[in-house]
This record gives structure tokens, sequence and C-alpha cells, in this order.
């Protein structure tokens, strides 16, 4: 069985996100943060979740017992659903369904932003890589 918890952040002004991952794995945590091209958090979100779902794939985990929770409600209830209304959402949902179908057993669950401190630090962090990036661009 492995837990992912997943977040985003994202500095609204300057457009500019990073995301969060916490992989825990027979007692074993591993963390990630990355800077996101997401201008907004929902979009964040989405692609962070995606993102845990590649790693898994590129580490050939296909096989396990997969709970990945996100404090995203938005996000949750799209995948769960299967369905958005939001057109900005559709590929992301799109790529979850073809994602999902990888994995013998994925449940994502919402929790509450309490419960995922670890991930939200991780996307500050990821949040802070995408500003020190961006700010040589300038």
């Amino acid at each position: 069985m492995i837990k992912i918890y997943v977040d985003a952040a994202t500095h609204t002004e300057k457009k500019l996100s990073g995301g969060g991952i916490v992989f825990i794995e027979n007692g074993k945590q591993t963390q990630h943060s990355f800077p996101l091209y997401a201008t907004n958090n929902h979009e964040a979100e989405f692609e962070v979740l995606l993102l845990s779902l590649k790693i898994l794939l590129e580490q050939e985990k296909t096989n396990e017992s997969i709970f990945l929770f996100s404090d995203s409600k938005t996000v949750v209830a799209s995948l769960d659903k299967g369905f958005t209304k939001n057109p900005r959402f559709i590929p992301y949902l799109t790529e979850f369904l073809e994602l999902e179908k990888n994995f013998s057993l994925l449940i994502v669950q919402w929790i509450p932003e309490n419960q995922n401190k670890g991930a939200d630090n991780l996307a500050r962090q990821g949040l802070q890589k995408s500003l020190k990036i961006n700010k040589g661009h300038l």
C-alpha cells in the first residue's frame, strides 16, 4: 500500500505555482517539491496530482494499492465524478482518467488542510523554486 499526499501553492499576482508530494510506503517517507507551470491553484493541484501518478508509473508501482490524498475539494470532486464543467480542467481530468487505467487500485480522497501539512510545506518550497527561476527571467 502506498499513501500519497499532494498539495499546491500559487502566487496569484505572479501566476506561478509550486507542488509538493509526500509518498509513504512501508513506513518510509519520500518527499518532493517542484515548480509548476499552472497559473491558478486548482490547475496546480491537478498538475501535482498527475505528477505523483507519473512518478509511480516510472517506478513501476502500478500493482500497489494507492491511496491519494488532496485538500482540494474541487479536484477530488472532479476526479470522483469523472466530470467537470470547467473547460480548463478537462485536459487534466482526461489525463487522470488515462493514467488511472494503469493502476490496479487507486483511491483519491479529500482531506482537510490540517491533515496535509507535509505536502503543503513542500508545495510552498516548490513555489519558492518557481519564483526564484522566474526572477532570473524578468
